[in-house]
């Protein structure tokens, strides 16, 4: 089944475009999920350096479904946060899932690809300048489903669920790489 026409992905597509105009994407809320992030075993590292903010960010290309909605508000989180955003709308996300390797139960309604690494679902921006920053071998980051609260779901309301980016490894490991709204 093409993801990007699920019930659920149409369903909570036209929730997301009846709620009122700026409840969708204020700042205050994407930049507290940026604060409330931090790497696993107390590691530092969720915001970045005044060094590698400095840094010119790679190019994302991110593919979505042209019904959508929460995909164009994870688009303008990126474009926040420094990063130069391409888009291609495709009907079937399931080709390029399975080219970059998404796991299986591992998936959302985006797939992005950015300097070698795949970033699939609402991942913070925090999160992807840290996994350029640290290079880890691996394949890409993950956010699976589309938890409230996350870049592109923010809810009108502020609320927010917990949430965890796993790593993919190139050997298919997956591991935990932050958390946030805890």
């Amino acid at each position: 089944m093409n993801r990007g026409t699920t019930p659920y992905a149409l369903v909570l597509s036209m929730t997301i475009l009846a709620w009122p105009v700026g409840a969708q994407g204020a700042d205050a809320a994407s930049h507290a999920h940026d604060a409330h992030a931090h790497a696993p075993s107390g590691q530092a590292g969720a915001q970045p350096s005044g060094n590698a903010a400095a840094q010119k960010l790679p190019r994302i290309l991110v593919h979505r479904s042209p019904s959508c909605g929460c995909c164009g508000l994870w688009v303008e989180h990126l474009r926040k946060a420094g990063f130069e955003v391409d888009v291609r709308e495709v009907d079937n996300l399931d080709p390029v899932k399975t080219r970059v390797g998404i796991p299986a139960g591992m998936g959302s309604c985006h797939t992005a690809e950015v300097d070698g690494y795949f970033v699939e679902g609402h991942v913070p921006a925090s999160d992807i300048k840290r996994l350029l920053a640290e290079r880890p071998k691996a394949k890409g980051l993950t956010l699976p489903g589309m938890p409230i609260g996350s870049p592109g779901m923010e809810h009108p309301s502020g609320r927010s669920e917990p949430f965890v980016v796993r790593l993919v490894m190139e050997d298919g490991e997956i591991r935990e790489f932050a958390r946030h709204g805890e």
